[in-house]
């Protein structure tokens, strides 16, 4: 009998429990052995749950507990799970977590703790939830020459686009009806502002890479700025707009970066809608693959974190683990990343324009102009977008 710890019994790790104890067929067939949800670490107690027995206040009960074999951290936030974390892998148990954010700030210390002590430490739920990704890209792809690793990564945010989309409605109005179906959080500003995203492609990054970059020094934008006027533009010329995290991996370095893109309707990652997730995985020689389905909710979050125990049991803790150091060394400059741009302005014209810009696409004109840019560098940008002084109201790239 394997004996787990969950930490943290919210939407998560109530699905977690649910999941193993509804499925236990399934599971100890795939494991080759039962599990015992032994304890739940929680600030509460759950008089009616069928766990109830099970609860506990303190960590250290399960972390001074030989019978432990592995520790599922769900609790979100960086502290205490970080203390925990660290507390559960020098005791000699495995950690699995679906927090990308204690895994975007310290996946190398852990991966490192987990190697010196010959246990795991695995985190497949920590990105697209119940999407197998992680996993594949380690053990089926990482053999290939990766040149980018992108990706919708936040479902609110691709939802809130999708609607104004499909329905034409303005952000605010997306967002509360995000909120309304409990898509979007009462503070949303994590998914919106490009937060969640950045943290998940810090970690595909490294993944990649074998550099996790600390998520202050990757360039972020959210999709606030996105207006109706941006996505009927987009739509007269054959694009969508998504909210992407991007790792481009080339000669000169490595550019990671989360923003909103316009895609052709004809990209797979542009026909993907609603709350579900999708990676995209670029190399040489497989071509592009990418990973599909449901970003997040409990079931799709627990199927991952079981999947990552079922990993465990089967391997006898000699599960395949990438390796991550933190790092910038290779990662580029954003001024210098170079892509085409859609633009709008106003208080200038197409004359005005193309002085400063040169050859450029004129989608619309009128109170504002619209326009898109041959490929150009961030910072060249910047600096033409200063000498025309006009009054900026968007600016979104294209892959």
């Amino acid at each position: 009998m394997t004996n787990v710890a969950i930490l943290g019994f919210g939407v998560v790790g109530g699905g977690v429990a649910r999941l193993i104890t509804e499925n236990m067929k399934e599971v100890t067939r795939l494991g080759g052995d039962g599990i015992n949800i032994k304890y739940i670490l929680d600030l509460r107690d759950f008089p009616n749950s069928p766990f109830a027995d099970r609860v506990v206040h303190d960590f250290d009960i399960i972390a001074s507990d030989p019978e432990i074999d592995t520790v599922i951290e769900v609790m979100g936030g960086s502290h205490p799970a970080y203390e925990y974390t660290v507390k559960a892998l020098r005791a000699g148990k495995n950690v699995i977590t679906s927090n990308k954010e204690v895994v975007a700030n310290f996946g190398d210390e852990f991966m490192a703790i987990a190697e010196e002590m010959g246990v795991c430490y695995r985190f497949e739920a920590s990105v697209g939830g119940g999407i197998p990704v992680l996993s594949p890209i380690i053990n089926c792809v990482g053999q290939n020459k990766i040149t980018e690793v992108r990706g919708i990564l936040n479902g609110t945010t691709n939802y809130i686009l999708t609607k104004m989309f499909s329905f034409g409605d303005g952000f605010e109005e997306s967002l509360r009806d995000a909120q309304e179906r409990g898509y979007a959080e009462r503070n949303p500003d994590a998914d919106i502002l490009g937060t969640d995203a950045c943290r998940k492609i810090a970690i595909l990054g490294a993944l990649v890479t074998g550099k996790l970059v600390p998520t202050e020094n990757i360039h972020t934008e959210g999709i606030t700025g996105i207006r109706k006027q941006d996505v009927e533009a987009s739509a007269r010329v054959g694009l969508k707009i998504k909210l992407l995290g991007r790792c481009i991996i080339g000669e000169s370095g490595v550019f990671i970066m989360v923003a909103p893109f316009m895609l052709p309707d004809s990209t797979p990652l542009s026909t993907v809608s609603g709350v579900y997730n999708a990676v995209e995985v670029v190399g040489e020689p497989i071509g592009n693959v990418m990973f599909y389905g449901q970003g997040a909710g409990a079931g799709a979050t627990a199927s991952a974190v079981v999947g990552d125990l079922m990993q465990i049991m089967r391997s006898g803790r000699n599960c395949a683990q990438p390796i991550m150091v933190k790092s910038l060394d290779g990662v580029c400059d954003f001024d210098d990343f170079k892509a085409q741009q859609y633009i709008a302005l106003g208080g200038v014209g197409a004359e005005q324009v193309r002085e400063v810009f040169g050859n450029v696409q004129i989608i619309s004109e009128g109170e504002e102009i619209a326009f898109i840019t041959q490929a150009m560098r961030e910072g060249d940008v910047k600096k033409k977008l200063g000498a025309l002084g006009a009054e900026l109201k968007s600016r979104i790239r294209l892959i």
